[in-house]
């Protein structure tokens, strides 16, 4: 999960922030329950507690779809980690997580009006966590999983969303995803271009890194070579884990081999979606009016204003640079968007619709410092919202 700004515009960065200003922000946590019905007298206590709640909790006994709409979890997002790979600091544990937790809560509460809870899970047992996750259905209406280290993120999201009736996205993948077609979609159009015939260079394969190649190639986008530590995944390495192995049947259309140097040379686009840095000759050797995301934080894979001096268009995770790749364009509204159709899970379909909803706010804004809205444009949440709806309708999802 990216950093919010405090204004549209804003450029501070965390060295203006101080210590005790991050800490009070946080002191007591960042979540609070808040009452949607008085409780002011003893009439308002029979009714929403006994002897009035047991009428309403025996309809529900009768009828189980009455659950979603005398309780709120029809449209109660469960925020769940192991905290296995939180922000940049990787496997710090469930508690140390939480804070992260709660501030993606607080976001969807902020965007989309969606109440949320932050659930930490003290095992990091695939089956455990897909097991926990299924046992406490009955009190959440959708999945928004967070933090979960690679490979183990895939299997258990595959397993969570099919053994669930409800919308379940892992947002480290999909939500990133969606956020990095849109931009990408805006860098295009500033320069006049389709995305579909760009060389596409994705750094990194995990869950993240993955996740972009997928919605990439959904797009139309056939050109997509992704990196891991040891190069170029390609179908010729006997050393892929089956994540990698079957990604390289669909990536890599020329069959390059090797190293960074060799898949950035004369590219188009490169994506850093890993912890890694990126020498500057490297990006040199890409194509005129390159395209560069350097998207890790605190540190992107090469500074931006040293990419600036090769690339056409530049964007990072940060907000303390122009065009700021956030998730937080992405997940409120998606998972708003498949509250608000009843959808029971959310499709490749869904993710493009977001990143064009997403792109089409600044369409007639966009220049090269601006090829993605500000995280906090009270437009992107709506216009996510509505598009994903639509299409989980036109898909029969909803």
């Amino acid at each position: 999960m990216s950093s919010v700004t405090d204004a549209p515009n804003a450029t501070s960065s965390l060295s203006e922030i101080t210590h005790d200003e991050i800490f009070a922000g946080h002191l007591g946590g960042k979540l609070s329950v808040e009452l949607s019905a008085p409780l002011e007298s003893q009439r308002d206590l029979s009714i929403a507690y006994t002897p009035g709640v047991a009428q309403v909790s025996r309809a529900i006994a009768a009828d189980g779809e009455l659950a979603k709409r005398y309780t709120w979890t029809d449209r109660l997002v469960a925020v769940i980690s192991d905290g296995t790979a939180v922000l940049g600091l990787g496997d710090i544990g469930p508690r140390a997580s939480l804070p992260v937790m709660e501030g993606k809560a607080a976001l969807f509460k902020k965007f989309a009006g969606l109440n949320s809870i932050p659930i930490v899970l003290d095992t990091k047992d695939v089956d455990e966590i897909v097991e926990t996750i299924i046992r406490l259905r009955p009190s959440f209406g959708a999945v928004n999983l967070e933090d979960i280290s690679a490979p183990r993120c895939f299997e258990i999201e595959k397993r969570v969303i099919e053994a669930l009736d409800c919308p379940v996205m892992h947002d480290d993948q999909h939500g990133t995803a969606i956020v990095v077609l849109a931009a990408l979609n805006g860098a295009a159009a500033v320069q006049g271009r389709d995305i579909k015939g760009l060389k596409v260079v994705i750094s990194g394969a995990g869950a993240a890194g993955v996740a972009c190649a997928n919605i990439l190639l959904a797009a139309g986008v056939s050109d997509v070579v992704v990196l891991d530590s040891k190069g170029i995944v390609s179908t010729a390495r006997g050393d892929l884990n089956e994540v990698k192995a079957e990604l390289a049947q669909r990536t890599n259309p020329r069959g390059l081999s090797g190293t960074a140097a060799d898949a950035l040379a004369g590219a188009d686009v490169f994506m850093g979606l890993s912890a890694g840095t990126i020498a500057e000759d490297l990006i040199a050797s890409m194509a005129p009016e390159a395209i560069v995301f350097a998207m890790s934080n605190p540190d992107p894979e090469i500074h931006p204003d040293v990419a600036s001096k090769y690339a056409a268009i530049v964007a990072t995770g940060r907000s303390d640079f122009p065009n700021q790749i956030n998730n937080v364009l992405a997940f409120p509204g998606v998972f708003k968007g498949a509250l608000d159709a009843g959808a029971r899970r959310i499709t490749e379909g869904m993710k493009v619709a977001a990143a064009n909803a997403i792109f089409g706010v600044v369409r007639d804004e966009l220049a090269v410092d601006k090829i993605i809205p500000s995280p906090l444009d009270p437009r992107v949440a709506p216009a996510v919202a509505e598009a994903v709806a639509a299409e989980a309708r036109a898909e029969g999802v909803a």
